[in-house]
């Protein structure tokens, strides 16, 4: 059985060591670091396999440790976390890069069946080793192995989900998507009240296919 590698970037000791001693007991590998400079330079070396960031830390924030974490190119999975009850945080969580984000207090099974989902198909797309390319009409193209979008022959940057969410609708072109399909599929778990989860990453997405955004339709109360 695989021991993932997890980054805990988190500047409260209390909270840290809750989460050590509770991802431990699920089997993970925890290093615990508690600023954005420490936190950076492990991602760097060290690759761990998913990384769990607090938005306010002591230099900085965890938007600009995702910030630097996909202007290197790195594709490490990020899980923010929030204490605010608003969708501020998480806009810019998304809008840095993070995949992910969970609002404190959190329930620790939630969060291991997040993580264990983001990993899972981190685990499938390195095991893919069939060349496969996505096209829609003559203006995208989505080279899966390399993990690469191009619009209109231009690269867009994707985060993970986003990337992930682009495939599926590209796969299920011409069929609508429940927002529950989507977040079984593309997420990898059912929960109930996310929809305006997956409306931010469409949202997001959209935005990162510039002026071909209107590709992804919007089905009225179903999905899209």
């Amino acid at each position: 059985m695989t021991s993932y590698s997890i980054l805990i970037v988190e500047d409260d000791p209390a909270v840290a060591q809750s989460l050590r001693d509770g991802l431990a007991r699920e089997g993970f590998a925890v290093t615990w670091k508690s600023t954005g400079a420490d936190g950076n330079e492990f991602a760097q070396k060290s690759l761990p396999h998913l990384a769990l960031l607090d938005v306010r830390l002591p230099d900085g924030s965890g938007f600009d440790f995702c910030r630097t974490m996909r202007r290197k190119g790195l594709r490490l999975p990020i899980i923010m976390l929030t204490v605010q009850q608003d969708t501020v945080d998480k806009v810019l969580g998304l809008e840095s890069g993070a995949d992910d984000f969970i609002t404190k207090p959190f329930n620790l099974r939630e969060l291991v069946l997040r993580m264990r989902a983001v990993l899972r198909r981190t685990e499938e797309r390195a095991a893919s080793r069939a060349v496969e390319v996505l096209a829609a009409d003559d203006f995208l193209r989505v080279d899966i192995p390399r993990r690469e979008v191009l619009v209109d022959g231009e690269r867009a940057d994707l985060t993970v989900i986003e990337f992930d969410l682009l495939v599926h609708l590209l796969r299920e072109r011409g069929r609508v998507q429940t927002r529950e399909r989507l977040l079984r599929e593309v997420w990898g778990y059912d929960y109930a009240g996310y929809d305006r989860t997956i409306d931010t990453h469409i949202a997001r997405l959209r935005k990162k296919l510039r002026a071909r955004g209107d590709w992804i339709e919007t089905a009225w109360g179903v999905g899209y």
